[in-house]
């Protein structure tokens, strides 16, 4: 019944690219393609990060070292929402391909910079267009495989994520040691010559023209907004205090530009992002959910190192390796829950055990103490990636099953975005936590000396492992204590902050399961049947190459 109720809202029409029924054969052979390309986008910051101090020490610009990393995840968070849009309404072949060109474009460039203003600027290239290869890959795959089938592909991305995660910093080590630190950003060039040849020859979709006019004011007040929040979490209690008049303003922008957003989106044509997209409750769930997955993901990979190469001695040389038990849970649980949503067409659960287990890994990795051995660090490590393998790539078929198939690069693009934002509030939070905790720690057990880094000068919260071995033994007694209970603060809250994506999680609907080509599956406007209803993208017109 729900599905004529849709097929009356949506009067047949020329098959569009999203409409073509696909061969088992045609779906392998893109994803090559496909998963190239996401190894192209989750490697390059775990390399290139490996290379930095090397970098600066021939570039010189130590100062302006932070803008390196800044400008890149500052284009890509910017983009991430533009690239969707326009593989909407103009095809998702041709602006996949685009972006991967421009982001081979500021790899090349990248590498040939000779000073750091040069890189810094090709960076933010390099970022524009990574910000279109996540969105692309999602899009395609969602156009690609109806939603029940997918389970059979996401084992794939999960393991190309868990390999990023543990290869970059080995390969970025090996590469700046043995060749130079510039093929840190040349070896995307081959991998990328892959991914272009791959996707060119086999990825067959019908040319899409459209009539509709580009939002642009939406997108430039978008692309404000994104760029105040990323600011803001990257320079809030680092370059500049909290309460500073540089992070009040770009609060205060932030605010105003997304307002106006919102303002300009319920009145354009063809928004850049329909807010009507929100009025599905499972869409407006799922993008809670993942924001949350993206804040204790991020900040997880940022404090858990941390914590095992000060407090429990473990080399910093294969840094990646650290991570290994939380990839471990991640990838065995994402295979096994991608099997069972093929299998039995039902996913309500997924989230709601995710969420759970995930709140449960922050509550065990918060009694992390001085005495807490490797084996324990690691179980509770795999609890939480266990955790993230329900809801990693459950959030994002959600997302994309909840709207209509012309939206799909919006919601992928969208479910990105909030998992990118997530992350960067967690690292900026988890930091600001993290070093409050440190620095009052150091106080509490050397007395004023220990927030001057027990008499050594610096912030105690950032000694290196190498300058820590150097103090006296009662020092890094402390510092050692210190960075524990930095670590209890840091999960403590970060499960306070999981608990709310258990409460999305049980609100959510079992919403059945499109497949290829169909409507979203119950129809109502509620739930992602009227999503961008009699918007000028009923005007796109397909011709087949």
């Amino acid at each position: 019944m729900s599905h004529s109720k849709a097929d009356n809202a949506a009067p047949e029409k020329k098959p569009t690219e999203d409409e073509q029924p696909r061969s088992a054969r045609e779906i392998r052979l893109v994803m090559i393609g496909l998963v190239v390309t996401m190894l192209l986008a989750m490697l390059d910051g775990l390399i290139v990060g490996t290379a930095m101090p090397t970098i600066v020490g021939e570039l010189g610009g130590a100062e302006h070292l932070s803008w390196v990393v800044t400008s890149y995840t500052l284009a890509t968070a910017a983009s991430t929402p533009i690239w969707g849009k326009l593989g909407d309404l103009y095809g998702r072949k041709g602006t996949f391909l685009t972006s991967i060109v421009i982001f081979l474009a500021g790899s090349a460039l990248s590498g040939l910079s000779q000073d750091m203003t040069e890189l810094i600027g090709f960076r933010a290239l390099q970022g524009l267009g990574a910000g279109g290869l996540m969105v692309g890959v999602m899009s395609i795959m969602g156009a690609l495989v109806p939603p029940r089938d997918r389970g059979k592909y996401q084992g794939m991305f999960a393991a190309v994520m868990a390999l990023a995660t543990i290869g970059g910093p080995l390969v970025g080590g090996f590469i700046t040691d043995h060749l130079n630190w510039r093929w840190t950003f040349y070896i995307n060039l081959p991998l990328g010559a892959v991914a272009l040849a791959v996707v060119v020859i086999t990825l067959k979709l019908p040319k899409v023209r459209s009539t509709a006019r580009i939002d642009y004011l939406g997108a430039l007040l978008l692309t404000t907004g994104i760029t105040a929040l990323t600011l803001i979490t990257t320079w809030g209690g680092q370059e500049y205090a909290w309460g500073s008049k540089q992070v009040l303003g770009l609060s205060a922008l932030a605010a105003a530009t997304l307002i106006g957003f919102c303002y300009v989106e319920q009145r354009v044509e063809e928004p850049m992002l329909p807010l009507s997209l929100f009025k599905n409750l499972n869409f407006t769930l799922v993008s809670i959910i993942g924001f949350v997955v993206g804040f204790v993901m991020f900040g997880s990979t940022v404090f858990l190192p941390l914590y095992q190469q000060t407090v429990q001695g473990a080399s910093a040389t294969n840094s990646g390796l650290l991570l290994m038990p939380m990839m471990f849970g991640m990838l065995v649980i994402s295979l096994v829950v991608g099997q069972a949503v093929t299998k039995t067409g039902k996913y309500r659960i997924y989230p709601i055990i995710g969420t759970v287990v995930m709140t449960a890994g922050m509550l065990l990795l918060s009694t992390l103490s001085t005495d807490t051995s490797g084996f324990t660090s690691a179980c509770w490590m795999v609890v939480l990636g266990a955790g993230m393998g329900f809801l990693m790539q459950i959030t994002m078929l959600v997302a994309q099953n909840s709207v209509e198939l012309k939206d799909m690069g919006v919601a992928s693009s969208t479910a990105t975005l909030f998992r990118t934002i997530g992350g960067s509030f967690g690292v900026a939070l988890f930091g600001a936590l993290f070093n409050s905790r440190v620095t009052e720690t150091m106080k509490e057990r050397l007395g004023s000396a220990g927030g001057a880094g027990g008499s050594q000068g610096g912030d105690p919260a950032q000694l290196s492992p190498a300058a820590l071995k150097a103090l006296p033994a009662p020092v890094q007694d402390a510092y050692h204590h210190a960075v524990a209970n930095g670590m209890h603060t840091v999960f403590l809250w970060g499960a306070a902050v999981a608990v709310i994506s258990v409460a999305a999680a049980v609100f959510m609907r079992e919403v059945p399961l499109r497949g290829a080509g169909a409507p979203p599956a119950d129809g109502k406007g509620g739930e992602g049947g009227e999503a961008g209803k009699g918007t000028a993208a009923d005007n796109v017109e397909a011709v087949a190459i």
